[in-house]
């Protein structure tokens, strides 16, 4: 059995309504104000927490022109890793502001760290949880130093290999993670949604033993729904005010009312699972009068032979199920019967 992950109190596993993450990223677009407007915006989404991103563009690459540092292809193609990362950092400087305000709101808030300094920052602001991206999954050291910090762990999969996966929980579970998350992942922007494989979400699940989940870049709802319909617990997507706005993931990310209609989906399809069952559901009960039954269509006097002209399987349902209708049909008349009655035992002989 899949143990459950809790952070800040939250439990999150197969037993509980999938926890959505809004991920803030860098749609800020280079202002505190937006920062924590975007925060306010997605706080109101109903969403179980927000995600920021910690670094700087020298702690995540360098900064230099050689090919290999420069982007080619999908929405940021021609620029330099360090000019792109440039403009999507959130700054240290402005995260005790959005932790605050956090806290203001209500709503939980953690980031990924990619290096030793982004987690002392937010083990200082007191990041109750942290994630993973995938592209550093494969960095064993950066997963076994957040590990030794004892709290829950979500861990993007993208471009991972399976060994590569394995490899990742290892490290986390070796350094004392005994909460761990993983999440599918097609580390595309946007990932075509044919590319989805929502599959891959409970087998990961069921590889590794742990809670499983979505992190979503496929433009619309539809993976993310699918994922919890198939047992997923987590699903992480990201968030802007506007996407004519701009910004470096401002095109495959939900504005606040479809962010707003993701949540309420998302756990919607969890309560809409429940488990198999044929008994007659709540909801129904109050329509069960309207199934068929027996019912007399044509007068019949006492002790005439009753026939197929004078009994039919009609609605509403207060009459023998229709099933009895061969052992009534050449039986007797126990009484006067009237057009419209329902049938029943005792009015046959």
């Amino acid at each position: 059995m899949i143990q459950p992950v809790a952070i800040s109190g939250r439990s999150i596993g197969p037993d509980h309504e999938p926890y959505v993450i809004c991920e803030l990223s860098g749609n800020h677009n280079g202002s505190l104000d937006r920062a924590l407007s975007l925060l306010d915006a997605a706080a109101a989404t109903g969403c179980d927490a927000i995600k920021l991103q910690t670094y700087t563009p020298d702690t995540i690459t360098l900064e230099s022109d050689r090919p290999e540092f420069r982007i080619e292809g999908g929405p940021w193609d021609g620029r330099t890793l360090h000019d792109l990362y440039g403009e999507a950092h959130t700054p240290y400087d402005w995260h005790a502001a959005l932790f605050e305000r956090a806290r203001q709101r209500g709503v939980t808030l953690f980031s990924t760290p990619f290096d030793a300094t982004a987690i002392e920052l937010l083990e200082k602001l007191g990041a109750p949880a942290y994630k993973i991206a995938s592209f550093e999954a494969v960095d064993l050291p950066l997963i076994a130093e957040v590990a030794r910090l004892g709290k829950p762990m979500i861990i993007s999969t993208g471009l991972a290999s399976l060994d590569e996966i394995g490899a990742a929980v290892e490290a986390a579970r070796a350094n004392g993670c005994d909460q761990l998350v993983l999440l599918h992942c097609v580390s595309a922007y946007p990932a075509p949604v044919e590319d989805a494989n929502v599959r891959t979400v409970p087998d990961l699940g069921a590889r590794f033993g742990c809670v499983c989940g979505l992190s979503d870049h496929t433009l619309g709802s539809a993976a993310a729904i699918a994922s919890i319909a198939l047992g997923g617990s987590v699903v992480e997507k990201h968030f802007t005010l506007n996407r004519s706005d701009g910004g470096p993931d401002a095109g495959f990310s939900l504005e606040p009312a479809e962010f707003t209609a993701l949540v309420r989906d998302c756990k919607d399809a969890w309560r809409a699972l429940g488990r198999a069952h044929y008994d007659l559901k709540g909801s129904e009960r109050a329509n069960a009068i309207f199934r068929r039954s027996l019912y007399v269509v044509a007068d019949v006097a006492a002790g005439e032979t009753i026939g197929a002209q004078h009994v039919r399987s009609i609605r509403p349902g207060y009459g023998l199920p229709p099933a009895d209708l061969p052992s009534v049909l050449g039986r007797p008349a126990a009484r006067d019967l009237q057009r419209g009655e329902a049938l029943s035992w005792d009015m046959i002989a």
